[in-house]
């Protein structure tokens, strides 16, 4: 699954200093598999002062933080809403330090001067005026009080009949474009299934973009009754088809849609883009090893990883106190992945960070939930069509392993009406890539390869004739 590094745009007051920090500041941040242009806006008030965070390749802006402090040519601010924090010193007219989310540290140099980049090239973004229909649209979690923000796309305006799908995102807080390292696969998806003739609503996740709620803390369990508002919205269109209402995820979304149309018997089909079929903790331990032989890691090593991930998930797994939960994987932690750290040079300091950072982000309830959750039994119960697709090249739902175990379950469960596929040379986000490596991601120019879209399309087409 994929864990991108989301930000958030910030709106903070600072403690008043003697130095001059006003005025725009610019920094890139770096990290595994992209980039991300950060700017830094300070005004000053009449106490303290006040600024905004922007995110120019995110296209997100002023977000609020919540602390901030300037003291001693030292810079820190904190948002714990987004687990983020920053501290950096003023050097030769630059903040030079570490921006932290999820206890993750990244190094980060703000400057005056305006970072640029190359523009991404992304041939297969859509242009508008696009020649379909297209409504921003809101509707309501009526269980949890939330309100949703999504686009629904109409083949035509003023038509009638149409089949739908509901575009589900995959893990951590999307857009409704499911938008990562430039690209936007969920609009390259609904833009060819609408010029299909297919309608399409596809949302922001809840506490993201322009969806109400809180993301944090959310599971895979919650975000499955979004899904379940999402068609009760579509039942209240003219223009929609009931009985012609389908669910597609993409990698968590693959999880989520089974929970969603195993309790509604009314959901017309599910399409599952890299959805898993093994359970949590298996997956995230086949995951690790593949990524990192990938990567260059030896056997040896990559043996004794898998080895300390079991552990550590096992704990996660039958612990149900998650203080204690916490101190035991990182006991696992220190006795076992500790050593290996140690042994390639990581500073002990920085090897106390990264176990921090692995302990808080496995013992939260997101991840908590998903390595103990088995997606077999949600899709046993299954009875409507069933579309599974996996890149043979993606490295975070191994195909081979998840859609033997989708088959399986359908099988168990008696359903018949399963299409299995796999796409040779296509990474997690169905890009044409070499290594499936997800670094590689925001370097393909590739968003969604056409084989797969005309996969989607046309299985959904047959459904609904």
């Amino acid at each position: 699954m994929k864990k991108s590094f989301l930000l958030l745009v910030l709106l903070f007051s600072t403690v008043l200093t003697a130095q001059d920090i006003t005025g725009a500041w610019h920094g890139l941040l770096t990290f595994p598999g992209g980039k991300l242009r950060i700017d830094i806006n300070i005004t000053k008030p009449a106490t303290g002062y006040a600024a905004t965070m922007d995110s120019p390749d995110q296209s997100a802006k002023d977000i609020p933080v919540t602390t901030i402090d300037f003291m001693s040519n030292t810079l820190t601010f904190a948002i714990p809403a987004g687990n983020i924090d920053y501290k950096g010193e003023l050097l030769n007219g630059e903040f030079v330090g570490t921006f932290t989310q999820n206890n993750y540290p990244m190094a980060l140099t703000l400057g005056r001067k305006e970072v640029k980049v190359a523009a991404l090239v992304r041939p297969q973004e859509p242009v508008k005026p696009y020649p379909y229909y297209e409504e921003a649209v809101t509707f309501k979690n009526e269980k949890a009080g939330i309100t949703f923000a999504g686009t629904l796309t109409l083949p035509k305006k003023e038509g009638a009949n149409y089949p739908a799908v509901i575009l589900i995102t995959g893990s951590g807080p999307q857009n409704r474009d499911e938008e990562l390292l430039g690209h936007k696969p969920f609009l390259v998806l609904s833009d060819y299934l609408t010029r299909n003739g297919i309608a399409v609503l596809r949302y922001d996740d809840r506490g993201t973009a322009a969806s109400g709620g809180e993301f944090e803390g959310a599971t895979a369990a919650d975000f499955a009754t979004d899904a379940e508002a999402a068609f009760n919205y579509l039942l209240t269109r003219k223009e929609i088809n009931k009985k012609k209402i389908g669910l597609a995820g993409h990698s968590e979304g693959g999880v989520i849609a089974p929970i969603v149309a195993g309790n509604n018997p009314n959901v017309a089909f599910v399409v599952l883009i890299a959805g898993t079929g093994i359970p949590g903790d298996e997956l995230m331990v086949l995951q690790n090893f593949l990524i990192n032989k990938a990567g260059g890691m030896q056997e040896e090593e990559l043996n004794k990883m898998s080895v300390i991930l079991k552990n550590a998930y096992s704990v996660i797994k039958t612990e149900k106190d998650q203080a204690a939960m916490k101190v035991k994987v990182t006991a696992v932690f220190n006795e076992q992945l500790r050593p290996l750290f140690i042994s390639k040079g990581i500073p002990a300091a920085q090897v106390n960070e990264l176990i921090t950072a692995q302990v808080d982000d496995l013992t939260s309830p997101w991840f908590t939930y998903f390595l103990r959750y088995n997606p077999a039994p949600a899709i046993e119960k299954l009875k409507c069509p069933i579309l599974a697709i996996n890149g043979e090249n993606d490295l975070q739902v191994p195909y081979k392993a998840n859609l033997d175990a989708i088959k399986r379950a359908a099988d168990k469960g008696g359903n018949k009406k399963v299409t299995i596929k796999s796409f040779p040379g296509l990474n997690h986000l169905f890009q044409t890539s070499a290594t499936g490596l997800p670094s590689d991601y925001g370097d393909i120019e590739e968003t969604f390869a056409p084989a797969a879209l005309a996969e989607i399309s046309g299985w959904i087409l047959k459904q609904v004739k």
